[in-house]
């Protein structure tokens, strides 16, 4: 994969989050009908999204009230001019060439700013262990790659066994398809983004631990002659002081007691996952305040499954937290903060300014510059 500038410490992607799956309030814990996972609410946050200027959002997919991921991006889409769409996909729910048609459906409303989140968990209501998840995973994501790349599709493995034409899953995009987003810790989760994905996502953490796990993902993909580019999934509460900021990052913990987090937490499909145990272990280490290192601050994680801590200060705090993690090889921040559509205003005021937001499709050239001779665009119909 052919990288960007590595000189230029500025450049990053700088994403926003969609709360699809009953992930939204103004205080943590503390459910409030305002914030519900419809289209009304989540639809604005996607908007406004693309009308402040942030490069992609991600749309989670998991298994509470909410709505479904691919069904909201395609009915998104049109209403969006700017802003790439991270959706996530679960391998194993979708017979992977009907995936393949609708993933080349989604990229092609979009015009090639579709960008894929692949996720390994459990389908709801079954079990399998680890290794065989991300086997799933890594077939699921073979095939997709030989309906983007080849004429046919020739794949024989442990969960499947295709032989098609591709045409059907041809994608808006080229040079590989869309861009695969990852996160997950465990071995065979890291060997399967090393070996297939683009975009290797953090949850929080240290810059130490951050530095050590970008060092070890770098020597993973060189073992399969690839490289990858780093992200950082994380909530952000920026205002005009750090007081202020610090204030408001109590507030939002100020209903919740840690029995009541506890029972939030493991809700969650993925609580039990390594991932998951290694934000837990930030929180217990932090101070009385639940900061772990200057300016990341994990209280949020009290009653958050997944990404349990947040970037808290004034604007050149947050902005310097953010160069922070960009010296060590992180191009890509999926932001969140709640309400949503409240925070989002917040740092695009004060911070998202100051940073050379780019489109990742773009830079590693998957976004063509005309409309493609793909079977759904410019190509013959056969």
């Amino acid at each position: 994969m052919e990288s960007f500038d590595k000189n230029n410490p500025n450049k990053a992607e700088v994403s926003w989050f969609a709360p699809l799956c009953n992930g939204d309030d103004e205080f943590i814990g503390f459910h409030d009908l305002n914030y519900k996972s419809n289209w009304k609410n989540t639809s604005d946050i996607v908007k406004k999204a693309d009308i402040l200027g942030y490069s992609n959002i991600l749309c989670p997919s998991s298994y509470q009230v909410g709505q479904d991921t691919m069904t909201f991006t395609s009915a998104i889409a049109p209403l969006t001019k700017n802003i790439n769409l991270l959706t996530a996909i679960r391998c194993g729910e979708v017979h992977p060439p009907m995936l393949g048609r609708a993933i080349a459906t989604l990229d092609h409303i979009l015009e090639g700013r579709l960008t894929l989140n692949i996720i390994s968990s459990d389908l709801p209501g079954t079990s399998l262990s680890s290794e065989l998840r991300y086997k799933r995973s890594d077939e699921v994501i073979q095939i997709l790659k030989q309906g983007w790349t080849k004429e046919f599709i020739n794949f024989k493995g442990e969960f499947y066994s295709i032989e098609l034409p591709s045409d059907p899953v041809k994608t808006f995009q080229h040079n590989g398809g869309p861009l695969l987003y990852f996160g997950g810790y465990s071995p065979y989760g890291t060997d399967l983004c090393a070996k297939h994905c683009d975009v290797y996502l953090m949850w929080p953490d240290t810059i130490n631990n951050l530095r050590t796990q970008i060092e070890n993902l770098k020597v993973k993909a060189n073992k399969y002659n690839r490289s990858l580019e780093f992200g950082l999934r994380i909530h952000v509460i920026v205002r005009e002081s750090e007081s202020q900021a610090r204030a408001y990052a109590k507030k939002i913990i100020s209903k919740i007691d840690i029995k009541s987090g506890d029972e939030i937490r493991n809700r969650a499909l993925d609580s039990k996952s390594l991932g998951v145990s290694l934000q837990s272990n930030l929180r217990y280490n932090a101070d009385d305040e639940y900061f772990v290192e200057d300016n990341l601050w994990t209280g949020i994680g009290i009653a958050r499954s997944g990404c349990g801590a947040a970037i808290v200060g004034d604007p050149d705090q947050v902005y310097s937290k953010l160069k922070e993690y960009m010296k060590i090889g992180i191009k890509s921040f999926i932001l969140s903060g709640y309400p949503h559509n409240k925070e989002i205003d917040y740092f695009a005021k004060y911070v998202l300014p100051r940073i050379d937001n780019i489109s990742l499709p773009q830079i590693l050239r998957r976004k063509p510059k005309n409309f493609p001779t793909s079977p759904l665009g410019l190509g013959k119909r056969n």
